[in-house]
């Protein structure tokens, strides 16, 4: 996964235990889906250059930590526009009857398919996956990222994500799920917004949504 000198770091926030991830490459770091504790976020990742922070959805356990992270760091903060109104209410009571620590800021790059992110010697190449929410995003690495591939709560081990909740669509993320086993290749390793990670050739053999 990924080349040697590159580095992840997992930092589990929020309630609902959202994974936080920081890629490392070159002195520079993606940080992706910081729900919550941004200002801690920031404090683990003051050896390096925050060059941009990034959610793969709009939900509040995915962006709540934006607004403080960006306040410590400077990043800037990317979001597929789609999702960017879901996000500014983070921090304000959801259907299902949570908040989180701060609405998210106004996007400063917005995310569309074929965006390219880069920190360092690494790419991250969006892949537009609505379906849990509209504007849903796979970031697929590249360069020395190669292999690596944050996928949010698109997909999970043997599963997908719900939905369920406003703006979520079956047809979508069924659709989303079918491209995705297409177009990524089998030993990417899958780093999922809530617990464990996977390899898309484990869920080409395993997960009844691809099969």
């Amino acid at each position: 996964m990924a080349e040697k000198n590159d580095e992840l770091r997992q930092f589990v926030v929020t309630p609902l235990q959202t994974n936080c991830y920081a890629y490392v490459s070159a002195g520079e770091c993606l940080v992706v889906d910081p729900g919550g504790s941004g200002a801690q976020v920031a404090g683990h990742l003051a050896d390096v250059h925050v060059a941009c922070v990034a959610a793969t959805h709009g939900h509040g356990d995915h962006v709540g930590g934006v607004a403080a992270l960006v306040r410590a760091t400077g990043a800037p903060f990317a979001i597929h526009a789609a999702d960017a109104g879901l996000a500014a209410h983070a921090g304000e009571m959801s259907e299902v009857g949570r908040s989180y620590d701060e609405n998210a800021p106004a996007p400063d790059v917005l995310l569309a398919e074929g965006v390219v992110l880069r920190v360092g010697t690494a790419t991250f190449t969006v892949m537009e996956t609505p379906g849990h929410t509209p504007g849903g995003v796979v970031l697929v690495g590249g360069g020395t990222a190669e292999g690596v591939a944050f996928v949010g709560d698109t997909l999970f081990p043997g599963s997908h994500g719900r939905t369920d909740l406003a703006g979520g669509d079956e047809g979508q993320i069924m659709a989303s799920l079918h491209r995705m086993a297409l177009e990524i290749p089998p030993a990417t390793t899958l780093l999922c917004g809530h617990g464990p990670a996977t390899t898309m050739a484990r869920e080409l053999a395993q997960n009844p949504f691809l099969l």
